[in-house]
């Protein structure tokens, strides 16, 4: 299972305003820093992406929703490229 951690440094939302292109009005993205757990000794940078008003996931450990993923074309599995969403991991028993 994909583990995906956030820490209490990262419960913050960060803002980046894409420029428009081709006549398009300029596009805020918002994002949160978090942590995927994928195997090797450390865990690797990753942004999630939010909604505009969306507050910042709290500090813990994720993992991504089933409704984050799709079937393609070709009958495989795929992450969305846009709309990822993560949820709690439940502890350990």
């Amino acid at each position: 299972m994909l583990v995906i951690e956030i820490f209490e440094d990262d419960v913050k939302v960060k803002s980046r305003t894409m420029p428009g292109k081709d006549g398009k009005p300029p596009r805020t993205i918002y994002e949160q820093d978090a942590y995927a757990h994928l195997g090797g000794r450390f865990p690797t940078l990753m942004k999630v992406q939010l909604q505009e008003s969306q507050p910042a996931y709290p500090a813990g450990n994720y993992t991504v929703h089933s409704s984050s993923f799709i079937v393609n074309n070709f009958g495989s599995l795929e992450l969305k490229r846009f709309g990822m969403m993560i949820q709690p991991l439940e502890p350990a028993l």
